[in-house]
């Protein structure tokens, strides 16, 4: 699975996942996208299933500022449009607060889901609190990788108490 990232550079770059992973060969960076992307969207309708890594070889991460992230994403990006489920964030600025990922947080949270635990793994591994965000979200992962549906995401997230 090739992990890429679409940067808007507006966060402090000392800080940016993304920029990491980047820096690391971990992720690509991008200027452009193709129809045959996933792009982690917090505002798509469908959200990230074990059975989407038939669908795509590629996840794409718009690495924007939660502050302007409702604008960004009214742009219209091509690829298959994922969200989530609600997961709680691992870093040290959102910690514990449902959805509010970084870009690597977000990356790893999809990788997993579709069953690339080693891939999700080496993403997460680079940041001193990444253990965080598995240690908070394991079980969560687990139950989510095994959904089948949309409706499985909802009543997974409504047991565990996290709806959004």
């Amino acid at each position: 699975m090739q992990i890429q990232v679409l940067m808007f550079e507006q966060d402090d770059p000392a800080k940016c996942t993304a920029a990491k992973l980047v820096k690391f060969g971990i992720a690509k960076r991008i200027k452009h996208l193709s129809g045959k992307d996933m792009i982690l969207n917090p505002f798509a309708k469908e959200f990230v299933l074990r059975s989407d890594r038939d669908l795509t070889k590629s996840i794409t991460a718009i690495d924007c500022s939660w502050e302007l992230a409702q604008q960004m994403f009214l742009k219209k990006f091509v690829g298959l449009s994922r969200k989530l489920p609600p997961l709680l964030a691992g870093n040290p600025v959102n910690y514990s607060k449902i959805g509010k990922l970084t870009t690597a947080e977000a990356i790893a949270g999809a990788l997993y889901i579709m069953d690339y635990n080693d891939l999700a793994n080496s993403v997460i591994g680079k940041f001193k609190w990444g253990h965080t965000f598995f240690d908070l979200n394991q079980y969560l992962l687990k139950d989510y990788s095994d959904a089948k549906t949309l409706d499985d995401v909802i009543k997974i997230s409504q047991e565990y108490g996290l709806e959004q």
